[in-house]
């Protein structure tokens, strides 16, 4: 029987070790192996650069210094148009409140690892320090379960949702799944006003929402001459202003994606570095 059972513990994984959250500012969840792996550097954009997205920039902004205070704040969701800065506007938020709240920490979690939510939040709930735990591009399907277990950080179950824990999402879509899903599904079910009513109603537990809409032309051009201010790119507005509409016709679109881009391209031949 001991052979037997010291054989178990070698197949066993070893439990997983306190995370040291004093090793880095953000982290990214894994769930298997279990481990909150510490990001040394963040990628993200200093917050004054993020044009044309001035109302959810302030809102998020406040929303989360509260959180930071040790104050109610919302979880929040972020929706709308692609490349609109919706992942950027959550880092960059995390980023401008470090030097007055430095516990403050971002933690990631991919959509995939939703079901071993209620683990993580047993790391973070013990914590001393304040957590963002981020999920980027969220959406479900059809016959996609993972919404449920968002539900332990969005409603909290018998234990309620740690004080120290806050969700930012953010999708492309307001209701976290695709409008023809939700059509058929209402002209499908037998009783259709219960059959994505779950689904559907999940966006309505975050407290915050915050839309995202495509940029006009003045917005996009105003994104490339921040960029170029702060990277010390040299060009004559009227180059700029050629180059830059090029660029958005030949990618048939215009976004704050399409403006750093754009601006990488133009800083590359430039000379000039982004480091």
């Amino acid at each position: 029987m001991l052979r037997i059972a010291q054989a178990l513990e070698r197949l066993a994984p070893p439990p997983a070790a306190d995370p040291d959250f004093a090793a880095a500012t953000g982290f990214v969840w894994r769930a298997a192996p279990e481990a909150l792996l510490p990001v040394k550097a963040i990628n993200r954009v200093e917050i004054g650069l993020l044009k044309g997205i001035d109302r959810a920039r302030e809102t998020l902004l406040a929303n989360t210094r509260r959180f930071a205070e040790g104050l109610p704040a919302n979880n929040a969701l972020l929706w709308g148009a692609r490349g609109m800065g919706k992942s950027s506007l959550v880092k960059a938020v995390h980023g401008a409140l470090l030097a007055d709240y430095p516990r403050l920490k971002l933690v990631e979690i991919q959509r995939e690892d939703l079901p071993s939510i209620g683990r993580l939040l047993s790391y973070l709930r013990a914590a001393p320090e304040r957590f963002v735990l981020f999920c980027d591009d969220l959406s479900f399907t059809q016959d996609d379960a993972h919404y449920k277990s968002l539900k332990a950080v969005l409603d909290g179950g018998i234990e309620g949702r740690p004080d120290n824990v806050v969700l930012y999402a953010t999708s492309n879509r307001r209701h976290l799944m695709p409008r023809d899903m939700i059509e058929n599904e209402r002209s499908t079910a037998i009783n259709p006003a219960e059959a994505v009513e779950e689904k559907v109603s999940l966006s309505d537990r975050f407290g915050l929402w915050l839309g995202f809409h495509p940029t006009d032309q003045d917005t996009y051009l105003a994104i490339i001459e921040g960029y170029c201010a702060a990277y010390g790119v040299e060009i004559s507005p009227e180059e700029l202003r050629a180059e830059a509409i090029e660029w958005q016709a030949t990618r048939g679109a215009r976004s704050g994606r399409v403006a750093w881009q754009f601006f990488t391209d133009l800083a590359g031949r430039k000379g000039v570095t982004l480091s």
